[in-house]
């Protein structure tokens, strides 16, 4: 089996039955979460109906490696009032449910996760959003989780719909900052009921009200003070405004390749927000001047999740995000400088329009060197189930090969038994659970387990995952852009927290190489400014790379 990886020297097979080498998708996914261990369902609200907005929104997952074994580690937001989970990978592709003996305690409605060593220990943190009150979970040397929300001044005032979250290094100072999103202003003693008014409608159902008709809220930023405090910035950064929409998924990366990270927002109903970082401690809104707003009608979406990556091979970060049915998904494509045209259509992802999209991951699957596309998908009304038409509550994934002339194709009918299965999804994310060069799809399902993924079709391409370490910089290294140049083309992710659907993807970054055994060159910009090269290194690997300080 090609690359039996070792990080941490730990090699890790998983015994799956392969699909012949001429597979024209070499993807068959499986959904391994029972057998892996994870089978405890996740409340979100009714089935049969939602009387609360509350209860459409879900939670979403994250990959961690919070013991630093070098095998990513999963946790799983709950809602409607549960715990959440924090399974430890035991490797063999196996995981062990620790959240109590980890002092995983916050009970509530859960929403959003994202991780990152804000206190630069070595030890990667969580933080976790909340309709009430968000938690910093500190990691206590991997053996321990400690609430220090209080003590690192993160509570709130008031109670929040918080949503979507990022740790990330605004102002490269070498600590991590966080922003969090907010939805609206929910309160369920004051919010209408089902069918009271024209925002109470579908298809002519009463279901639960909203976002239209409900007060909009505003995001947060906190900057790090160090010393383990953080301080509300939020309206001296610009974060704080607009309060025009209604505010969801975050993205962070260095749109306009500057060197400094912005944010980027996606909004349901709304106008979507584009944080411009302008390298001052500020940030300015220009989501409508960049492109990235509206669709190319200039009508508001009803964005969920988005996630980036250079699909086209430009070099530059592209941001695709997903949206309601009736509403095709959205890709932005970066035509450079942080200027955006919207390319949806152009590259073949206009066509499934009866789908809720929500959790996305740009990865790549089969290792040809291309990004392809997952997205998760599920409606906020089980209301619709009554209608008999083809958009459902339940609904299958959506999986598009990158064919690498700046198109998609949808091959999710004949890539595998676990991309058939129909849930309630939210949010999604990816890693190599096992090292093994194939990425795993976690999924965070409403009232059911979560499903995870595996791809049991072996791929022909080579690969390589760098797992960076800052020294001047964050030690996550969140924000870190870096260039993979291998059999002739060159490719570009960044480190980051946060993203997809209010997920986190493992911190490592995969890249397909395609045919090219050794990766010819590989250059790292930092987020606190150096830049390192490293030359002639070899494939199918997991690589440690810590940040080089010249003197």
């Amino acid at each position: 089996m090609r690359g039996m990886l070792l990080a941490a020297g730990i090699g890790v097979a998983f015994a799956l039955a392969a699909l012949p080498k001429d597979s024209p998708v070499a993807a068959d996914f499986r959904d391994i979460a029972a057998q892996a261990g994870l089978r405890r369902a996740v409340p979100n609200g009714g089935d049969k109906s939602k009387k609360f907005i509350i209860e459409t929104t879900g939670s979403g997952v994250a990959f961690l490696d919070y013991n630093n074994d070098g095998l990513p580690d999963i946790f799983v937001v709950s809602g409607d009032g549960g715990l959440s989970r924090l399974y430890r990978n035991d490797g063999h592709g196996t995981f062990t449910d620790v959240t109590e003996a980890m002092g995983i305690t916050r009970m509530g409605w859960g929403e959003g996760v994202c991780a990152g060593d804000f206190d630069n220990d070595g030890f990667t943190d969580l933080f976790v959003t909340y309709w009430g009150q968000n938690v910093l979970y500190r990691n206590v040397g991997g053996k321990r989780f400690e609430d220090v929300t209080a003590k690192a001044g993160l509570t709130q005032s008031r109670r929040r719909y918080n949503t979507g979250c990022a740790f990330l290094d605004y102002d490269r100072d070498g600590k991590l900052d966080l922003f969090v999103s907010n939805y609206l202003d929910f309160d369920p003693a004051e919010t209408p009921k089902p069918g009271a008014n024209p925002y109470c409608w579908y298809r002519n159902m009463p279901v639960n009200c909203g976002p239209r008709g409900l007060p909009f809220e505003s995001n947060l930023l906190y900057h790090n003070e160090g010393g383990g405090k953080f301080r509300d910035v939020s309206q001296s950064s610009g974060v704080g405004e607009p309060r025009q929409s209604y505010c969801l998924g975050v993205l962070t990366a260095d749109f306009n390749d500057d060197g400094w990270p912005d944010i980027f927002v996606a909004c349901d109903q709304t106008p979507s927000l584009l944080f411009m970082n302008r390298k001052n401690g500020t940030f300015s809104e220009e989501g409508l001047d960049r492109g990235v707003a509206l669709d190319e009608n200039g009508k508001a979406l009803s964005g969920m999740g988005a996630t980036a990556a250079d699909y086209d091979g430009d070099g530059r970060l592209d941001i695709f995000r997903t949206n309601f049915s009736d509403e095709r998904e959205t890709l932005y494509r970066n035509r450079g400088g942080g200027e955006f045209d919207e390319t949806t259509e152009a590259a073949g992802l206009a066509r499934n329009t009866s789908f809720v999209g929500w959790g996305c991951v740009f990865f790549d699957y089969d290792n040809d060197g291309w990004p392809d596309l997952f997205l998760v998908n599920g409606h906020v009304f089980p209301e619709v189930d009554r209608l008999h038409i083809d958009i459902h509550y339940k609904d299958r994934p959506i999986l598009y090969h990158n064919l690498a002339n700046g198109k998609f194709e949808d091959v999710s009918l004949r890539a595998g038994p676990g991309l058939l299965e129909r849930h309630s999804s939210r949010g999604a994310a990816a890693a190599d659970i096992d090292n093994d060069g194939l990425l795993e799809l976690l999924v965070n399902n409403q009232n059911e387990a979560p499903t995870l993924l595996k791809n049991a079709a072996r791929s022909e391409g080579h690969w390589i995952t760098l797992a960076l370490t800052g020294v001047k910089s964050n030690r996550s290294a969140i924000g870190a852009k870096v260039r993979v140049t291998a059999g002739g083309r060159t490719q570009v992710d960044e480190v980051r927290s946060g993203g997809s659907y209010l997920s986190q993807n493992d911190l490592r970054l995969h890249f397909g190489l395609g045919a090219a055994q050794r990766v010819d060159r590989i250059d790292i910009d930092w987020p606190a400014g150096g830049r390192q090269t490293l030359r002639n290194v070899a494939a199918d690997r997991v690589l440690a790379i810590q940040e080089a300080i010249s003197e």
